[in-house]
Order: structure tokens, then C-alpha cells, then sequence
């Protein structure tokens, strides 16, 4: 039986890919398409992720998509919410019919004679194949089916629950427990103040800090906007004021490093007190923005460590025991219930083989043309959001962009787009720019980024919104191909039309 074919096949059914499918319907309306989703349910990580007190660690008007403003007043808002938003937005622009759920892929094939993808998905117990002349990776960078979890001496004796938060029991009575979390990142920052509703205390386990910034839930400015202004025009002025702060601050850290980290200890020594020891539990190794930032909405972790529900432990694991932890220091923290905040295992297309004319690529050793198709890979887009800023800001741009190159190669005849291979003695470094354990684990399964021209990713809004909305399309490295032309041919035809359409 013949594969299905679309014009175009978005993998994922989560923020980036219902923003996809919307930009597509938008920006290329005659196009057919459909959104794979491995799972039962639109939301990706706002469905996947069900612990106590899950959050954005963004604000709402950031990470809210362009087209469909914010409307709860508040900004820092909870998963439900979040997981509700994505799908007003996917049956508010007619996307939820286009989604195929429970369809796993497994391989992406690219045929250049015939200048198409063959996408294989696990269905049901069988295979379901289906064809697409481009494609859109909205599948994030971690993997659905399992959370990281390091190997810990003695973990068979613990008498207790241990429990990764990407797969929290929704039947979990900790009340009255002594629960300790193993983490000092945003899901261990959530978790702490969210468990003292019910346990009987909380301590956070950490090898070493975290950076943290406080900020309000609630967006007064952005309220006060939405109170007087048309609903459009007050999400605008609140994403532009937001976006304008995300970058004065992280450019802010970034040239002064050692001012940033002392105003950060000196908000939480206010929280605190002066007796608190906030070198040793509050002051990471690192520079701000090594790592991305923890936010605390309102308070809340400071306010339940002052109120004595919760503490910080910083220690080292040495083994696990019948009823808790053992630390290095040779002491002991007894527990009841154990969580595992220790990171995500990172992959990139959602785990899926790609293959380019039968031959295997390792995505390790690939190079991000625009910080979003792979070197030599043609006709994929890679939807990887910011990991200083809100991820739905590049997200949207991409999406935006792949609609943009679409629409060109349409107007042109076109049939495959591909980067070519950058120059070999070009530097490359690893993506993302962050130096936490769960990129530092992951570096060899990810792609790479360059360090000069169009090989560059350098996480920056502003740069962005002048590349990929008003940049043009043809470059040195994106080699275009009519059907039948050979790479050399479509180069020399794609610069005479570049000629002349001026």
C-alpha cells in the first residue's frame, strides 16, 4: 500500500508543534500537513511533566506563542494552565484534526531521486508510513521515556519510594513524610515549597548551587495593559517589555559577571537573613548564566526554608541505606520518600534514525546551519527554542522562518534545500552554551555549532528576528535543487533567479 503523503510533517505535538501547525496554516495555507505525536495528548512536556507544583521558568508573555496572547493574570503560570493554552490554541486554529496521536517515529529517510521523506512511526503495534517533501522537528531535546538518574551505591536497600518527577504517581500520599529531592535545578526549585503542603519536611539534596532569581507571579504592568489597552496591543508592549529585560540582563551577566552574582546573594540574604549560610548552599562555582537561572515565583522556596518546612542540604551522596541517604560527610538524611531531580536524558529528533540516500546520520557530528538544519540533511527544520530566554521565542521564529524558505523554493521551482558541509578547519563548539550536566552528558548525541557566519547560534532574540524574519533566504551554504538538476546546475540556475528578482 502507498505511504500518505503531505506536503509537510511536523513531529510533535507540544508548544512548538501546534505554534508550527498554526504559522504553517497561516503563512502557507495551501499546504497539507500532519503532526505526529507519540502520545495520547496534545501539551508535550506540560502533559508529560504531572509533579506538585510544575511551572513555567518563564514568563507567560514570552513564552506564550506571537499569535495568541496571554490571558491569565498570571505570568508565571502553573502546568494545567499551560497544558490548557496549547490546546485552546490547537482547536481555536483548526490544528487538532491534524494530528496523528500515538504514532512514535522511529526513521526519517530522505530520497534525493525523489526529493521526498519517508517517515516511519511505530502505531498501534505496527508501522505507519507516510511521505513529505519538508519536514519540522518539534519533538524538544529530551527523551519522553526516560529521566536521568545516576547509578547510586546501595539503591537496593532503600526501603522507601524513589521517584523520577517525569514520572510522578498520581495516587502519591506524602502526607506526613520526610521526602527528600535529589537536585538543585527548576524542577528541584518547584518541587521543595510545592511538597510542604503535606509532608512533614523537605530537604534538598544538592551537590552544589544553583543560581536563583526571584520574581513576582503576577505581571502587574501586564495587567494594567490588558486592564486599558486592546488585548492584542497589551501582549505586544508586555512581550516587548519582557524580551527587552531577558536581554539587558543576560548581557548584563554576562559582561559583568561578579556584580550580578553579588546582587543575586544579596536579594536571597535579604530573604534569609544574615545568618544564613548562603555560601555554602546558595553560591554556585560558576558564573551567572553558565547555567540557566532557577526562578522562584513570589518567594515561595525562600519563604518555606524561613518557615522551617524545608532545608538545604549541600553534601555529596556516599550510598543509600535501609531508611535514607548517606552522605559523605558521614551524615544522614532520613527519608521516606526519595526524588530524583537529576536532569533529562538529552536526544535530538526525538530519538528517530536519519538517514540522507541510504546513508546513516550520526546527528553527533553534524553542524547547525542557523542553529536549526543539519549540515548535509535536506529539506528538516530542528526546532530548538533559547536557553537563556523563553524557548516559544525561537520557536516561533523558526516556524515563521521554515514557512519563509517553503514559500521561496515554491516560487522557484525548487525541491530540496540542504546545507552543505561547513569548511572543516572552522571551529565548532558544543550547542547550547550552557555547561550543565544534563548538555555535558549529551555533548557527543548532540549537533555542534559553528563559530563564524550562518554556522552561528548566538542565542540572541534580536539577532534572530533580523535573520530569519528579514534575512534573506539564499546564501553560500544552503544549496538549492530543481528535480532532475544536479547540485552544480541548481546553483548556477538559483543564482541567475536571485538576479532577477533583484
Amino acid at each position: 500500500m502507498a505511504a500518505e503523503h503531505f506536503d509537510v510533517i511536523i513531529v510533535g505535538a507540544g508548544l512548538s508543534g501546534i505554534g508550527a501547525g498554526v504559522h504553517l496554516r497561516q503563512h502557507c495555507p495551501g499546504k497539507t500537513f500532519a503532526i505526529l505525536e507519540g502520545r495520547e495528548a496534545i501539551g508535550g512536556t506540560w502533559d508529560l511533566f504531572r509533579y506538585p507544583g510544575i511551572r513555567s521558568d518563564s514568563d507567560m508573555h514570552t513564552l506564550g506563542y506571537n499569535f495568541k496572547p496571554w490571558k491569565n493574570p498570571k505570568a508565571i503560570a502553573d502546568g494545567p494552565s499551560i497544558r490548557a493554552y496549547v490546546q485552546e490554541a490547537a482547536d481555536e486554529y483548526g490544528i487538532t484534526s491534524h494530528i496523528r496521536f500515538k504514532h512514535s517515529v522511529r526513521r526519517l529517510s530522505w530520497s534525493s531521486d525523489d526529493a521526498l521523506w519517508t517517515v516511519e512511526a511505530d502505531h498501534d503495534g505496527s508501522t505507519a508510513s507516510l511521505t513529505a517533501r519538508h519536514l519540522l522537528l518539534c519533538a524538544g531535546y529530551y527523551r519522553y521515556s526516560a529521566g536521568y538518574t545516576p547509578e547510586f551505591a546501595g539503591l537496593s536497600q532503600f526501603k522507601g519510594k524513589l521517584i523520577h518527577p517525569q514520572f510522578w504517581p498520581e495516587d502519591l500520599d506524602y502526607s506526613g513524610k520526610r521526602i527528600v529531592v535529589i537536585g538543585s535545578g527548576a524542577t528541584a526549585v518547584t518541587l521543595v515549597p510545592s511538597l510542604t503542603d503535606k509532608a512533614a519536611h523537605v530537604t534538598m539534596l544538592q551537590r552544589s548551587p544553583t543560581y536563583m532569581a526571584s520574581l513576582p507571579a503576577v505581571d502587574r504592568i501586564a495587567n494594567w495593559f490588558r486592564r486599558y489597552l486592546p488585548p492584542t496591543l497589551a501582549y505586544r508592549l508586555t512581550r516587548m517589555k519582557n524580551v527587552l529585560l531577558q536581554l539587558i540582563f543576560f548581557n548584563f551577566a554576562r559582561a559583568f559577571p561578579e556584580r550580578v552574582k553579588k546582587r543575586l546573594l544579596d536579594l536571597i540574604r535579604e530573604q534569609l537573613g544574615s545568618e544564613y549560610d548562603i555560601a555554602t548552599n546558595f553560591t554556585p562555582r560558576y558564573k551567572p548564566w553558565d547555567e540557566r537561572l532557577c526562578l522562584v515565583p513570589d518567594n515561595d522556596f525562600f519563604e518555606v526554608i524561613k518557615a522551617g518546612k524545608a532545608s538545604i542540604v549541600t553534601d555529596h551522596i556516599d550510598s543509600f541505606t535501609d531508611t535514607g541517604i548517606k552522605l559523605e560527610s558521614g551524615g544522614e538524611l532520613e527519608a521516606d520518600i526519595v526524588v530524583t531531580a537529576t536532569g533529562l536524558e538529552l536526544q535530538f529528533a526525538g530519538g528517530a534514525e536519519v538517514v540522507v540516500d541510504g546513508r546513516l546520520i550520526d546527528i553527533g557530528k553534524t553542524v547547525l546551519y542557523k542553529g536549526m538544519m543539519f549540515s548535509g540533511v535536506p529539506n528538516l527544520v530542528s526546532v530548538f527554542g533559547y536557553t537563556n530566554a523563553s524557548w516559544t521565542l525561537r520557536a516561533d521564529l523558526l516556524s515563521e522562518y521554515f514557512c519563509r524558505l517553503i514559500n521561496y523554493m515554491d516560487e522557484r521551482g525548487y525541491v530540496q534545500a540542504k546545507p552543505k558541509d561547513p569548511d572543516p578547519s572552522m571551529p565548532v563548539v558544543p550547542l547550547g552554551n550552557l555547561t550543565s550536566g544534563y548538555f555535558q552528558r549529551a555533548t557527543e548525541r548532540l549537533p555542534k555549532q559553528g563559530t563564524e557566519g550562518q554556522w552561528r547560534n548566538p542565542q540572541n532574540y534580536a539577532f534572530d528576528v533580523l535573520r530569519f524574519r528579514f534575512g534573506g533566504i539564499e546564501d553560500d551554504v544552503l544549496e538549492f535543487r530543481r528535480a532532475g538538476k544536479s547540485p552544480v546546475q541548481a546553483k548556477s540556475e538559483a543564482a541567475l533567479a536571485a538576479g532577477k528578482h533583484g
